[in-house]
């Protein structure tokens, strides 16, 4: 480290105390470390940007603060969003590792301020094609990224959806570490990188609809919820801000052009072991004529390749597991957190209506499992649905699993019901063929032929032409 230039900063303290009624505030850090820094950001009518800071706890925070205010004082906001961690190191001469965490911390509260302020500004159109990429910190995300940079001037974006001190948030896709991530492969590659807080949008419109599906008795798929509702519409406003005519994402699908004035359509990815489509079906049409899906037509394996040859930082990094807000705490663990769902014991039942066992609550169990049970041997026995009313939980043999007729509601149609030849209920589950028997936006009645595995209520099935997705509805019941 540079003694001379951190302290200089650490004595200038350049911009610190400004900008107090600045509307666009990042914090980081608090209680847990004993460091917290407020970066405040402006722009003025020229679009350069005006930065102020707050800071409490070690001097090499407010070195840091006063460091990155300097290097972004001035500056437009697309410059800004280049700093990075190590921008802000270097500014004071290399930090050692024991005090990286301090611009670590102060580029966190300057990239949420950004965030917020790159939403309430509109950029010039670029002299080339400008490409948002929504960046998760993850190697398809970044391989996507990496892609577009070949030919269009590109710019990454990563949205924060769940923070919890009792979530491993190095196993979570949407954490301020997956955040933390992103950027980093970002401005290594000098692209820049804004930060969307979606937390409360995504508490209020995909956590507590899925916290009250479990209470019900329902199963939701969340991230169903989140890609139609919550995390892809905000990006597609921050492109139009930033004049950028698309959104990319590392999703493994593809999209149909079509001449229709109703708009392109959702199909299937080239490899089918890593698919996506399930989960982007309710995307709406007007939404998904903006992205673009550079991963669609490519494997698993090639996009490793890709990223190990052109040396991204997330080349080996894992795939996400689970659900991200599970991540480190486990489905029943959040339950009993954020939707005080406890052992509530209850009754197993065949399906005459005989008690055969006990369960610890019907939101431990969904239709179609089997382990778990506690039911001994003797004949396999599979969930066969749960009613939280009764607190009861019906099972049943594996056949007893088939049904003939699926019941919708909430019915969105892309295209006229009469195209709709097969059904899936699951990411990447079989696709079984089906007849439509009633369809309106109320609710459907579909007919599978050969019959179809049911899947717990609030499950959202697929509705499909061939390998094009066409519709999409929420699983409501069955009939045998």
């Amino acid at each position: 480290m540079d003694a001379a230039l951190f302290e200089y900063y650490l004595n200038s303290r350049v911009g610190e105390g400004q900008l107090v009624d600045a509307d666009c505030i990042g914090s980081a850090g608090g209680a847990a470390c004993g460091d917290l820094v407020v970066m405040r950001v402006a722009s003025d009518s020229d679009g350069n940007l005006r930065v102020g800071f707050d800071a409490s706890g070690c001097g090499s925070l407010t070195a840091a603060a006063s460091a990155a205010t300097e290097l972004a004082t001035g500056e437009s906001i697309l410059h800004a969003a280049r700093i990075s961690t190590l921008d802000i190191s270097n500014a004071l001469g290399t930090l050692s590792p024991a005090k990286l965490h301090a611009a670590e911390l102060v580029c966190d509260a300057l990239h949420r301020a950004l965030g917020q302020l790159v939403m309430k500004v509109q950029l010039e159109a670029p002299a080339r094609e400008r490409t948002l990429v929504a960046m998760s910190g993850g190697v398809d995300s970044a391989v996507a990224a990496w892609i577009c940079a070949q030919t269009a001037e590109t710019v990454g974006v990563t949205v924060e959806l769940w923070r919890d001190s009792e979530t491993d948030a190095e196993a979570s896709c949407c954490s301020h570490v997956a955040v933390r991530r992103a950027r980093q492969c970002a401005h290594e590659r000098g692209i820049p990188h804004f930060t969307l807080d979606l937390r409360a949008q995504f508490s209020e419109g995909v956590v507590d609809p899925w916290l009250a599906g479990y209470a019900n008795g329902e199963t939701p798929n969340p991230c169903v919820t989140c890609n139609g509702n919550v995390r892809i519409a905000p990006m597609i406003e921050l492109a139009d801000r930033i004049a950028a005519a698309t959104l990319a994402t590392g999703h493994y699908a593809q999209i149909v052009e079509s001449d229709d004035a109703r708009g392109p359509l959702l199909k299937s990815g080239t490899d089918l072991q890593k698919d996506q489509a399930y989960a982007l079906i309710r995307v709406p049409s007007e939404v998904l004529a903006r992205l673009q899906f550079p991963l669609g037509g490519m494997s698993k394996v090639e996009v490793r390749q890709i990223a190990r040859d052109a040396n991204l930082t997330p080349a080996e990094q894992p795939d996400s597991q689970d659900l991200c807000f599970l991540a480190g705490i486990g489905r029943e663990g959040f339950l009993k957190r954020h939707g005080q769902l406890g052992d509530r014991p209850g009754a197993i039942v065949s399906k005459a209506g005989d008690q055969i066992g006990t369960h610890r609550g019907t939101h431990h169990h969904t239709v179609g499992q089997r382990r778990g049970l506690g039911l001994g041997g003797g004949t396999p026995l599979y969930v066969l649905g749960t009613d939280a009313v009764a607190n009861t939980v019906v099972v049943g043999p594996r056949e007893s699993l088939i049904a003939g007729i699926v019941q919708l509601r909430d019915v969105e149609l892309r295209r006229e019901p009469e195209r709709i030849s097969g059904i899936q209920l699951r990411h990447r589950a079989k696709v079984g063929g089906a007849t439509v028997v009633s369809c309106s936006p109320d609710g459907a009645i579909i007919e599978v032929e050969s019959g179809i595995e049911r899947v717990a209520v609030g499950q959202v099935a697929c509705l499909l032409d061939g390998d094009t997705v066409v519709g999409c509805g929420t699983v409501a019941g069955f009939e045998a």
